[in-house]
């Protein structure tokens, strides 16, 4: 659909059940998915931005869709920084939001993102990079669903030293939190987090949360019957019967 759409040269926004990626005549401008850190994340995390830069910037030129244009000229941020961080976060949702999914796809025409124009990219690289980015992960460790699943720490003691990337996501691998929630704690890419896991994965050194075992459901006992006193009276006239026979 996206190449489709490309070919169309539409422009609006292609809506999926992990994301939504934002088209300019048939090229892609932004990118957003709830697994992803967003563009403010990536510039305030460093320190680069601050939170009330980013609030004002949002205030003044969001309903003008000039955000980004607003903070290149208040030289908050240079060009060719925006530029680089808006290419990572739109790479970055665009991975999670061109995920396979069994839910329907929509296209809304003329709808626009407030971050205003930074730097288009072909739809087709952004698939091209989003196909590379799926099999560099299955590359590195393949399970099912651990890319959305909390990670723990397996308890074993790493025989290498980690890089420091490494050990910060090894901290926060509470088997609570999940890649995307590491993420945005540490106002990296979702990712290049992911790729962090996978090679800590790979070590043995953290792993999807083993699911508690279901409870064993409570004994059921057979209802206790009763039966009447036997008649003892009968009872010695049968056997004193059987006795005469022999």
């Amino acid at each position: 659909m996206l190449l489709r759409l490309a070919s169309e040269r539409a422009t609006g926004a292609l809506l999926r059940d992990r994301g939504t990626l934002y088209l300019v005549d048939g090229q892609v401008v932004h990118a957003e998915s709830p697994a992803a850190p967003g563009l403010d994340v990536l510039l305030t995390a460093g320190g680069r931005l601050h939170a009330d830069g980013w609030q004002e910037a949002l205030r003044e030129a969001g309903s003008y869709g000039r955000v980004g244009r607003y903070l290149v000229e208040r030289g908050t941020v240079s060009g060719g920084e925006l530029e680089i961080c808006h290419l990572g976060a739109l790479y970055d949702a665009a991975f999670f939001a061109l995920s396979p999914s069994r839910g329907p796809s929509r296209f809304r025409y003329g709808v626009a993102h407030w971050i205003g124009p930074v730097r288009p990219v072909a739809a087709e690289a952004v698939e091209r990079e989003t196909l590379r980015r799926r099999d560099l992960l299955a590359r590195l460790w393949a399970h099912p669903g651990s890319d959305t699943a909390p990670v723990v720490r397996t308890g074993m003691v790493p025989g290498t030293r980690l890089a420091a990337r490494h050990r910060a996501v090894l901290e926060l691998a509470d088997g609570v939190r999940t890649p995307g929630d590491i993420a945005h704690v540490l106002g990296r890419p979702a990712f290049h987090t992911l790729v962090d896991v996978h090679r800590l994965a790979a070590a043995g050194l953290v792993e999807p949360p083993r699911r508690a075992a279901a409870p064993l459901p409570p004994p059921v006992f057979a209802r206790a019957e009763t039966f009447p006193d036997p008649d003892v009276a009968l009872l010695r006239r049968l056997r004193d019967a059987l006795e005469a026979t022999l």
